[in-house]
């Protein structure tokens, strides 16, 4: 697993279609070759997290079946 964040240019970074207009709690995603970047909308210099394809794919599907629990 390589600890390089690939470079995403800014007009790569798109919000999800779920997300609503004015909410404070979005984050946006890059596609690149090889994998998926989110970040905080609201910090779009701050950190990142960098999933490889399979992860990603492995994480919405987790998210679609309704396996993953629920936070509050």
């Amino acid at each position: 697993m390589s600890n390089r964040t690939p470079v995403m240019p800014g007009d790569t970074w798109f919000k999800s279609s779920y997300s609503g207009a004015g909410t404070s709690e979005c984050i946006e995603a890059a596609l690149f070759d090889g994998g998926t970047a989110v970040r905080d909308s609201k910090d779009p210099r701050g950190s990142r997290l960098v999933f490889s394809a399979g992860a990603w794919a492995g994480f919405v599907a987790a998210v679609a079946d309704e396996q993953l629990g629920r936070c509050g």
